[in-house]
């Protein structure tokens, strides 16, 4: 008479139906280590650290050993008016970024979609800013916006539209300015994603809308939108955080200025580290723009979730 351990026994040692032997919880540990060891010694480790550091009253030269103050940098955070109105430019560049973005790469996604000659060459075409490092737009834009012998100027001169102006240099056009690069920047990869969403709707309702009547608005809104609506929600909110997290392409067009116009909570907290030495307050600006991202992030994805429900 066979025992229950020995049934057990069998059991373990038989291959699953499809010939494949399950992984113990050892052997997936195991798998996953090599992508598990980057994330947390690039990613978690740094994080922690600069939690820690953002109670401590860290400097760069320092002689003295570092000392623990608690929450004095987030105490002195809370009255630094200079930080919380980068924070509100940091969130007006976000949300203005993150909306132009959207609009103007579904109209594009929804155009590369269509059967049109040469489509391959347009799709090539719509990804070459995406293909380009962030230090070589900024400096191409810069040179677009020049004063002097920039492309715009030089445009608008020949129109006879005046004698062009300061894009980057002036108050006033600074931060609009800013938000065209960042939307021309990073449109081709929400125009991508956009795009393998359109794809994978099935021609078949369109047609079927089409032969009911349905006009090409009522096939967008009755079909595309809520085929579309997941990939769209995903990009959209991915696209806020980095957006929000920008440094690279603000730093070379306008490093801040003019007279802090420009100037993303990234490059206050950069010019907190770097310039003038103060780790530990950088680290609690750090803390809070993450808390602060998260959140809204959570109230945007929650509402976004609800009125996809309610739809």
């Amino acid at each position: 008479m066979t025992s229950v351990s020995e049934v057990t026994q069998s059991r373990q040692r038989a291959p699953s139906p499809n010939g494949q032997r399950h992984l113990t919880g050892h052997g997936a540990w195991f798998l996953v280590l090599p992508a598990l060891i980057p994330i947390l010694v690039l990613s978690v480790g740094p994080l922690l650290y600069g939690i820690l550091l953002a109670f401590t009253d860290a400097q760069s030269g320092r002689t003295a050993p570092t000392q623990w103050t608690g929450i004095l940098n987030f105490r002195d955070l809370a009255q630094d008016t200079l930080f919380w109105e980068s924070f509100r430019i940091g969130l007006v560049w976000a949300v203005g970024v993150t909306v132009a973005q959207f609009l103007l790469a579904l109209g594009l996604a929804l155009l590369l979609n269509q059967d049109l000659r040469l489509r391959w060459l347009a799709r090539a075409l719509a990804i070459v800013p995406w293909a380009m490092p962030e230090v070589v737009v900024g400096i191409i834009w810069r040179l677009v916006y020049n004063p002097d012998a920039g492309v715009l100027n030089e445009t608008l001169r020949g129109l006879g539209l005046g004698d062009g102006r300061d894009w980057l240099g002036a108050p006033a056009t600074a931060l609009p300015a800013v938000i065209v690069v960042g939307v021309w920047a990073g449109m081709p990869r929400t125009t991508v994603a956009l795009l393998a969403g359109l794809q994978n709707t099935p021609r078949e309702l369109h047609e079927a809308a089409a032969v009911d009547g349905a006009g090409a608005w009522r096939r967008f809104r009755t079909v595309t939108w809520p085929a579309l609506r997941p990939v769209a929600l995903a990009v959209t909110a991915l696209n806020l955080i980095w957006n929000f997290n920008a440094f690279a392409l603000v730093y070379v067009l306008t490093s801040g200025g003019p007279g802090g116009r420009t100037r993303l909570p990234m490059l206050f907290a950069y010019e907190e580290a770097f310039r003038y030495g103060q780790f530990g307050y950088a680290a609690a600006m750090g803390c809070v723009m993450v808390a602060v991202i998260a959140i809204l992030l959570a109230v945007f994805l929650a509402g976004r979730l609800r009125r996809g429900d309610d739809a």
